[in-house]
């Protein structure tokens, strides 16, 4: 039987197995994938979407501050949390459901009654571009950020966390 892959100078076949196992070997670990991704699909966390109420917000020092804040930090840190359609399918749910329940820990905008450990962390994140992570603005493009809409956004935290600073100290 034919090989359908040689080396192109010495002609020598650089795969050892027959065709018919090689569509064996295929189907098995395409087959084993499909599996895999239906049984993940019966594991039920992060399919909560679970949007508490807003208890208190920050009083914001602009409605443009908010607006940033909102298009580039609320999925994540605030209760006003928009559930996309692959919030709904594992493993992605998984990890959605992991960054909500992260960023709403650290720093929530919708409990600004409560401490928020990470509010001094987020002009720096603001302003340095680490927050939005990459991987969320692909999903979200508005909520990618140029330099300057990154730069009033950390100067409108910092105003606003002066203004109104988070229990606990932020």
């Amino acid at each position: 039987m034919e090989m359908p892959f040689r080396n192109a100078r010495s002609g020598r076949r650089w795969l050892h197995l027959p065709r018919t196992r090689w569509r064996r070997v295929l189907l098995s670990v395409f087959g084993g994938g499909a599996v895999l991704f239906v049984l993940a699909q019966a594991v039920p966390y992060g399919r909560a979407h679970h949007n508490p109420p807003v208890l208190a917000e920050p009083a914001w020092d602009s409605a443009q501050t908010r607006s940033l804040a909102s298009h580039a930090c609320f999925d994540c840190h605030s209760n006003l949390t928009k559930w996309p359609w692959d919030s709904n399918i594992a493993p992605f749910s998984w990890l959605i459901q992991r960054d909500v329940d992260s960023g709403r820990s650290s720093l929530n905008f919708s409990e600004w009654n409560r401490p928020q450990d990470g509010a001094s962390d987020a002009i720096e994140a603001a302003r340095s571009g680490s927050m939005p992570p990459w991987y969320y603005t692909i999903m979200h493009p508005n909520a990618r950020l140029n330099a300057v809409e990154r730069s009033q956004l950390a100067d409108g935290l910092a105003r606003t966390f002066t203004k109104r600073p988070p229990l606990g100290g932020g």
